[in-house]
Parts: C-alpha cells; structure tokens; sequence
C-alpha cells in the first residue's frame, strides 16, 4: 500500500479529502504570482527520485551504488506506505487469475530478497526482519474450499509448490486455527519481511551511498525542450537532475506538469490493518503468515518475531481517504476470530489505513516514458515490498543503459501510453 508520497496537493490533504482527489499542480499560496522557480543552492543531480517510499529509495539506493549522484524528494523519506502494509512476500499466495505474467516477476524479485536483505542488512546495520516461515492459506467452509482448490490447480498449472492439507494437517502445524478448518494450502516458498525496518534500513543505506535528501513536496515536474529536467519543490526552489523517477506511489498521477501522454494512471485503494501484540505467555501464537476467505472476505494474520501481530486488510475504492473505520476494524476483527478465535485475548495496539497505488492491470509501471528524461516506478498495488529487490535493480539499469532488462520488458509506461492520452490532469 502507499500513502503519502513526496508529492502533494497544496490545498487538500491526501488523508483528509475523499471527494475531492488531490490538485498536485497546485501551487501553495506564497507562491503565487511567482514567474518562475528559484535556483536551487544543489548542485544538479543525475537522477532526481520523486517519492522517498520503498519504491522511490531502493532505485535511489541502487542508482548510487551505480555511481549516479541522485537526489530524493519527500518531506518523509521512508513514511507513508511502509509504515502500514504487512509485508507478506508472496508470490505464490497472492497469485490471482490473469496475472500469469506478473507473477513470472513476483517470483523472480522473491527469488532475489535473501540476499538483497542481507546486502541491506550489511550497508544499513539493520536487520529488515526477513523470515522465511512461509504461508498457510486456509478454508473455513465449503465454498472456500472449493475456493482453494481451484488456486491449488493453478499453482500445478503454473509449475509452482503448494501443498493440500487436510482441516487436521493445518491445525497440527498451527494449533491456534479453529476447529472448523476445512483444509488448506502449505507455501513454503512464501515468506515475510517488516516494512517498517526495510524503509529505515533503505534510508540508512541511501544516506552511505551518497543520495541526498530534500525534504520537501515536489509541486510540478519541470520541463525544458520537451524533456524532463526536474522538478520545482513547494520551497519556490527547483531541483534539476539530469534524469527524473516519478515513484510517487498512488498520487503519481497527479504531479503537476506531467505531459497527458506520460501521465501514468494509477488509482488509489485503500487499505486498513489492525496490529496486536502477543504477549510472552501465549507464544508462540502463529508460527507462519495465516491467510483465509471468509465469507468473500480476504484476511491475512502476519506474526514477527517481536511478538507483533498485523492482521488485514481492507481494499476499499475510497479516493484519497485514509480514514481508520469503526466497520473496517470490526470486519478485520470478526474475520480474523473466525480464523483464529484465540486472537481476541490480544492487546489491540495500532489501527492504520494507507492506499495502495493500482494501475488498469494491477501490475506495475517500470522504467522509460515517451518523455525523454522521464521514467517511472509506480503503480506496484499489492506487491510493493514484494518487488522492492528486483524494482531496484530494473531501475537502476534503466538510468545507466537506458533500456529495460528483459523481465521487465512487460511492465514498460509505454502499455498505457493511449489510455493516459484520454485522461485528464
């Protein structure tokens, strides 16, 4: 999920306005009447890094590591999205119809995260709370057995490994479920990692590496001769770079002074979680991740290691609000008893909404524009931790060759390049 990236509508709060969507091109008031932006004291950047999310710092991270002198605009570089999402890496769980070819780049950027987490371990001296314990994705009743079964056949179909278990198996490996499971699904191959770590180990990392930070809100990208040259900031000052990532999360569609051509369309979904803790006389609780429909309801249970337990989420096509609903809780909750009726002995520690940036295929939009200048990294939806490693590395490629590696080649801007001729800005 994203929520409030390094850009932002003067006017209208993201997490405050759900009716009226966010104007990014607006300017703040002591900026009107202004001819033109003041000259920045930075020196220009080879890449100006728009959004200091998990999306926007790992290709920042990885630019520097290239030896590019980049730059990263956001008031609050590693907030908004990583402090809400689970963190689930699943690939194999999250497999939906349809997205066959998504799913080719889920696996390999899972393929990459142990060693992507212990190089970013090593350069931050954090540990981003990578576990591999694996999923278990239950049914509570007949159709969602037979739910399950069906995502049991694609898994064969697609040539990866889950295993049925029987109502008796799930319990033996996770005795907390209740007694009504019907069976289940073992995904080993799925694993977890904590957001909130992986964004203060990136932050860490980029800072080693040389990125510079400007905390501030990016107000219009900036273009000269028909290419991007960087971006004026809501200080009145511009920061130039050579090259510009858009990795604004669900208001990178809305930036200021994007061409309609490049304008990527990407839409919020709102998300809501709810985070217990276990306390040290019921460990353990959850040995793995725990997921389940009820009643057409998805419902996942994520356990740390630190005893922190994240249960979600809602998806909710609510514009910009980021409202933490009394009924989003309660759905949460009373899905989440059903699954594990023991959880409702836990302390309630933190209730949180953010929004998750979709594109029109849910996949997202990596790398080169039709504007010179600019690329993109947006519109990840749910797998925004998930593909943080191999987002990084296609980024990175892109700024020093000016090509997408291969298994990107899929996701370019440029599927949508018609469809963003339509929109309005």
């Amino acid at each position: 999920m994203s929520s409030v990236p390094g850009t932002r509508s003067a006017e209208n709060p993201p997490a405050l306005d759900a009716e009226r969507p966010p104007a990014l091109g607006a300017r703040s008031p002591r900026q009107t009447g202004q001819t033109g932006a003041r000259s920045a004291e930075h020196p220009p950047q080879d890449v100006l890094v728009i959004g200091g999310g998990i999306i926007g710092l790992v290709t920042a991270w990885r630019a520097a590591q290239r030896g590019l002198r980049v730059a990263v605009v956001d008031p609050q570089p590693g907030g908004g999205a990583a402090q809400v999402a689970a963190g689930m890496l699943a690939a194999v769980t999250e497999l939906h119809y349809g997205e066959e070819t998504l799913l080719a780049l889920n696996l390999e950027s899972a393929r990459r995260y142990p060693a992507f987490a212990a190089e970013l371990a090593e350069a931050s001296g954090q540990d981003i709370g990578h576990r591999a314990c694996g999923t278990l994705a239950v049914a509570l009743d007949a159709d969602d057995r037979a739910h399950l079964r069906e995502l049991h056949a694609l898994h064969l179909r697609s040539g990866l490994e889950s295993q049925w278990l029987s109502g008796r198996e799930c319990r033996r490996l996770e005795p907390m479920l209740a007694p009504g499971v019907r069976g289940g699904l073992r995904v080993d191959g799925d694993h977890q990692v904590d957001p909130r770590r992986l964004a203060s180990a990136l932050v860490i990392a980029c800072e080693r590496a040389g990125v510079r930070f400007r905390r501030a809100w990016a107000e219009r990208l900036s273009v000269a001769g028909d290419r991007a040259v960087g971006a004026v900031l809501d200080d009145g000052t511009e920061a130039a770079a050579e090259q510009v990532v858009l990795a604004g999360g669900s208001l990178s569609g809305r930036l200021g002074g994007v061409p309609p051509r490049v304008l990527p369309p990407v839409r919020p979904v709102k998300g809501q979680v709810v985070r217990l803790t276990v306390p040290a006389s019921h460990a353990p609780f959850l040995s793995r991740t725990v997921r389940a429909m009820v009643r057409g309801s998805h419902v996942y249970l994520v356990p740390r290691r630190s005893g922190e337990l994240v249960v979600g989420a809602t998806s909710e096509e609510m514009g910009w609000d980021t409202t933490v609903t009394a009924g989003g809780v309660y759905e949460l909750l009373r899905d989440a008893h059903e699954l594990v009726p023991g959880i409702t002995e836990l302390p309630l520690t933190e209730t949180r909404a953010g929004l998750r940036p979709c594109s029109p295929d849910n996949a997202p939009l990596l790398g080169p524009t039709d504007l010179p200048g600019l690329l993109l990294a947006t519109g990840h939806h749910r797998n925004g931790v998930l593909l943080a490693p191999l987002t990084g590395d296609v980024m990175a490629t892109a700024l020093t060759c000016g090509v997408l590696p291969e298994e990107a080649g899929p996701f370019t801007p440029r599927r949508f390049s018609s469809l963003s001729q339509e929109q309005p800005v």
